[in-house]
């Protein structure tokens, strides 16, 4: 069993608990808009089109992983409300299933599932600047953008919390903008999304679409950072079922919506296979001047993606410091509460991912390794409701239609999963490897006398 959490890391969360320098909702609503648009909504379109050039079909898969991740979230919801600290997965597994699986799922938390976005995410924030004609190689842009947010982040909370804020806000704002210049340029290739024929079953279960369900899948990924900050958020049990559900249902909206104005505005082969969707997109609505203004506000809009994921992602490794007295080092706060240790080390590993792996390396196994993070901690929700199946006097959050949202959540994720495994067969490899390995390492960070 994992040790008990040190005084000093418990002594400092009740004194953040006293001074009430808690997130409030809307922080917490915006870690979850912002970890879910990101690098995901920007890229995976030239991707999807390498296999699929049913473009009816391609909105459909977005619709589906929409679907899959307002079930998530629904799961997510009830967990959180009566399992209520920070960590996200970690603490939900360390409680329902045990200690080394929460372990696990905390280290990769912090190392693939959020480093290694955070990479992603900046890469290609450097990428468009680039295309914006700055001239600085994109890792170097990346590694400015992650070491200054790295910086804020473990300044103060009212800093961290309002930046995140105004940054959220302005993304929006410039998303919104975006679809509505597109759609005021009478769009040239609307006829792209008529289809001939309607999807098959066959279709639908081809490797094809498998594939581009990867990436989808990854795009929204995030849906669960509001439970990261679990522990630092004000009346989770009240807010968080609110928080979680509202953002999945608005970035759905906004993710039908950009495909379906990238689709319409661009022609197919000239987005087949690329990475800058948006800077391709733009070059059709505003000519070449008009795109290099796009794609610095592009790279603009990845800035409030990296700042949530730098906020949400710590949390694992602060509980694993909490809880491991020889990784307590990561527990450390400063005096208003915020993991500066584990911010620090969770921004260096994500420039170990920025400047030794590819993109595309790093997206399949971020997607694929997230997407087993959740399909576990899915499960663990059937474990909760054995043990506190409910009273009548019981007024905590329950997921409506149960199980049904959890089924279909098991059931897409699932079928990515294994035909990922399938695909993939090094990065499962690697995954494996690390599992195995783990339990020496979690043995270790218990230290003597646990």
């Amino acid at each position: 069993m994992g040790s008990k959490s040190t005084p000093s890391f418990r002594n400092a969360c009740e004194v953040i608990h006293s001074n009430m320098k808690l997130y409030p909702p809307k922080v917490a609503f915006a870690v979850v808009v912002a970890n879910m648009v990101g690098t995901g909504i920007f890229t995976s379109l030239g991707f999807q089109l390498l296999a699929i050039s049913d473009t009816q079909l391609i909105l459909l898969l977005w619709f589906i992983g929409g679907i899959c991740a307002l079930c998530g979230a629904l799961c997510y919801a009830e967990l959180g409300v009566r399992h209520t600290d920070s960590g996200g997965e970690y603490h939900f597994l360390t409680e329902l299933i045990h200690p080394y699986a929460g372990f696990i799922s905390g280290c990769v938390s912090a190392t693939v599932g959020f480093a290694a976005p955070i990479a992603l995410a900046a890469l290609t924030f450097g990428s468009y600047l680039q295309a914006g004609l700055v001239p600085i190689d994109p890792r170097w842009s990346a590694t400015f953008l992650i070491a200054t947010l790295v910086i804020i982040h473990t300044r103060t909370r009212s800093e961290s919390s309002a930046g995140q804020v105004y940054l959220t806000a302005l993304k929006l704002l410039l998303i919104i903008g975006f679809i509505s210049l597109a759609l005021f340029n009478t769009p040239a290739f609307i006829d792209q999304l008529r289809a001939d024929t309607q999807p098959t079953a066959d279709t639908l279960f081809s490797s094809e679409v498998a594939v581009a369900l990867i990436y989808v899948t990854y795009a929204y990924s995030g849906w669960n950072a509001a439970t990261y900050v679990l522990g630092e958020m004000e009346d989770p049990r009240r807010y968080l079922p609110r928080v979680l559900l509202a953002g999945c249902a608005f970035v759905t909206l906004l993710y039908l919506a950009l495909n379906a104005v990238f689709l319409i505005s661009a022609p197919i082969d000239a987005m087949r296979g690329e990475v800058e969707i948006g800077y391709v997109v733009a070059g059709y609505l505003l000519g070449d001047t008009g795109a290099l203004v796009v794609a610095v506000i592009l790279a603009g809009i990845l800035i409030s993606t990296v700042s949530a994921m730098v906020l949400a992602g710590p949390r694992a490794l602060m509980r694993l410091g909490g809880d491991y007295r020889r990784l307590r080092w990561l527990g450390v706060l400063n005096k208003d509460g915020l993991p500066k240790n584990a911010i620090f080390f969770m921004g260096a590993i994500a420039l170990l991912f920025l400047w030794s792996s590819t993109f595309e390396q790093i997206l399949v196994f971020a997607g694929l390794l997230m997407a087993t993070n959740t399909l576990v901690t899915v499960i663990a929700l059937f474990i909760s409701r054995f043990r506190s199946p409910g009273h009548a006097g019981d007024n905590l959050y329950r997921m409506p239609f149960y199980p049904l949202p959890a089924i279909i959540f098991l059931g897409i994720t699932g079928w990515t999963v294994i035909y990922s495994a399938f695909s993939f067969p090094t990065q499962v490899g690697v995954f494996v490897i690390a599992l195995i390995g783990g339990w020496p390492l979690y043995r270790w960070a218990q230290g003597s006398g646990n």
